[in-house]
């Protein structure tokens, strides 16, 4: 009803630059969505003040649907930052949508290692968090650093560590290019955090082999 009125403004946004279709994507409405996307006068890409599209909030709300409608879209971004150099790939590692990940990586235009102004990517947000199939997908790829730190000199394996994450840790664990002993910046290694919080399981894949006992004559 609204659409179909010559004095109605479908793209305008409110004071924080968030339009009708920017709330739509945000909140799952695929049939909203696709009726404004079938306006000339509605921006796909059109930012919050945040830096946020509708293709960004679809991904960290988890609306697979939205995201498959605004990605079969040429004038969409799949890659596109918000202002803390998140993109839709880094929310949905963060939050361990496995499907919407698949999606994404399967673009050539997505970069599965960009971090964020902290210097944390999607494989460091999924390391933190657990989500193990997440952690495998991006360790697919060739273009994904296992062993990158955040600002803080945090890698995946210390992140997974703190957090107890085991299943994580002994995919992490089984790769040659990650580091078991790094120190963030303030010299706590992955063994440090995973004692200090108590995290037994964790703590005795990173503890060293004891050495040999001596034979007795």
């Amino acid at each position: 009803m609204l659409l179909g009125r010559g004095d109605m403004n479908p793209n305008k946004p409110d004071k924080y630059g968030r339009t009708p279709l920017w709330c739509a994507a945000e909140n799952g409405h695929n049939e909203v969505v696709r009726m404004l996307l079938e306006r000339l006068d509605v921006s796909p890409e059109k930012l919050d003040k945040y830096g946020r599209t509708p293709l960004w909030c679809a991904a960290e709300n988890g609306h697979e649907g939205v995201m498959e409608i605004l990605l079969g879209r040429s004038d969409v971004n799949p890659d596109a930052l918000d202002s803390e150099g998140r993109t839709p790939l880094w929310c949905v590692a963060f939050t361990g949508h496995e499907k919407m990940v698949q999606i994404l990586l399967a673009r050539d235009c997505v970069n599965p290692d960009k971090p964020n102004t902290r210097g944390r990517t999607p494989l460091w947000c999924a390391a933190r968090n657990g989500h193990k199939g997440v952690v495998q997908m991006l360790l697919g790829r060739d273009d994904v650093s296992p062993d990158r730190p955040d600002i803080d000199a945090r890698t995946p394996l210390w992140c997974a560590s703190g957090n107890g994450h085991k299943e994580v840790m002994k995919i992490l664990l089984g790769r040659d290019d990650v580091n078991p002993d790094k120190p963030d910046i303030d010299g706590r290694t992955p063994r440090l955090c995973a004692a200090r919080r108590g995290h037994a399981g964790v703590f005795a894949l990173l503890r060293p082999p004891a050495p040999p006992t001596p034979r007795t004559a």
